[in-house]
């Protein structure tokens, strides 16, 4: 049976929704600013090599980050992966992170900024650049909306701690559409297709690896694509972790692994399609090179100043809604950490 609609909530509901449970779970205000728990961050070099026993707990959503490194023949790690956590969505990441079962992960540049708010404090450590949109804009079946202008006064389907969130809010921004002028309804993404299969959404963001099989499914829903870019693809840690020498080696250690393997990745499409797509997203042959055909090439920035200032646009962006506190972005990123990735891939990667 088909969930029941969700009611439209203003603002400060949206963001106590999406916010205040996880927040208030951990006793936390709901501010950085006003943590008393707050970590400083460690400014030591990093260490040389990593100390012998050394291990880290790893997330790879979908299981895609250890298939990639067993593809391109990464299997003598100067460390021991501890566990390989199948968890993807920014929210799930910072709880798990606050749960110490997961010490870095891959996400886009909303989540930080999402744990800054909640009062924990966690660091990026690497930056990939992307270019082209990894998300479009999906109706429910049946729907008759085919552009931006055309959210006015629809459900749309938006989580304030995951990249479809800023991906949205950028979207109407430049669409000209007010916060006020559309009903968001707070939702992870792993809702998303649920939310429109059944009517409770009008639109959802999408990632480009979940539209085929939507399509296929659903004859009478179609797809919004815009240039709107989620530009930043990252490693972060929360800082107690970074402020372990030997775990902040470690991390130092596998960046660069992380960084080829985005290389191997995107150099061989054919392969992945085959072993990832097919293999294991049920993707059809077909489905799966559509998918890769849009796949952005990978590049690792040797100096993070575009990051930042895009960080800061989407913070700003978010603090204009009354979703987040306005605050530096600066103090998420770990400059120790900058250039490693970039040194590790070879020149046409570096960016």
């Amino acid at each position: 049976m088909p969930s029941p609609p969700v009611p439209g909530l203003d603002r400060r509901q949206f963001l106590t929704s999406l916010l205040g449970v996880t927040a208030a779970a951990a006793g936390l205000s709901g501010c950085a600013d006003n943590s008393a728990a707050a970590e400083a961050a460690s400014d030591a070099p990093l260490a040389s090599r990593v100390p012998a026993g050394t291990s880290l707990q790893i997330a790879s959503y979908q299981n895609a980050q250890q298939l990639q490194f067993k593809l391109a023949g990464f299997r003598d790690l100067p460390f021991k992966v501890a566990n390989w956590l199948n968890i993807g969505a920014g929210p799930d990441v910072i709880n798990a992170f606050r749960a110490k079962s997961l010490e870095v992960a891959n996400n886009a540049g909303i989540p930080p900024i999402q744990a800054h708010f909640q009062g924990f404090d966690a660091k990026i450590v690497a930056i990939n650049i992307t270019r082209k949109p990894n998300y479009l804009f999906a109706t429910k079946p049946g729907g008759d909306i085919r552009e931006v202008a055309d959210f006015k006064g629809k459900r749309l389907a938006s989580s304030q701690g995951q990249a479809q969130g800023v991906v949205l809010l950028r979207a109407l921004k430049k669409a000209g559409l007010a916060y006020d002028e559309v009903e968001l309804v707070p939702l992870t993404s792993n809702q998303f297709l649920t939310a429109l299969q059944s009517g409770q959404v009008d639109i959802a963001p999408l990632a480009n690896t979940q539209a085929p099989a939507y399509l296929a499914q659903y004859k009478s829903a179609r797809t919004i694509t815009t240039d709107v870019v989620d530009l930043l693809n990252l490693l972060w840690a929360p800082v107690s972790v970074l402020n372990d020498s030997a775990k902040a080696a470690a991390i130092a250690a596998y960046i660069p692994y992380w960084a080829k393997s985005q290389v191997w990745t995107y150099e061989h499409p054919d392969e992945w399609n085959e072993q990832f797509y097919v293999g294991t997203q049920n993707l059809t042959p077909a489905q799966a090179k559509a998918v890769t055909a849009l796949a952005n090439k990978p590049l690792f920035p040797p100096r993070w100043d575009e990051a930042i200032a895009w960080e800061q646009e989407t913070a700003d962006l978010l603090a204009e809604g009354g979703f987040v506190k306005k605050f530096d972005v600066s103090e998420l990123f770990d400059h120790r950490f900058e250039s490693i990735a970039a040194k590790a891939v070879p020149a046409e990667y570096r960016r």
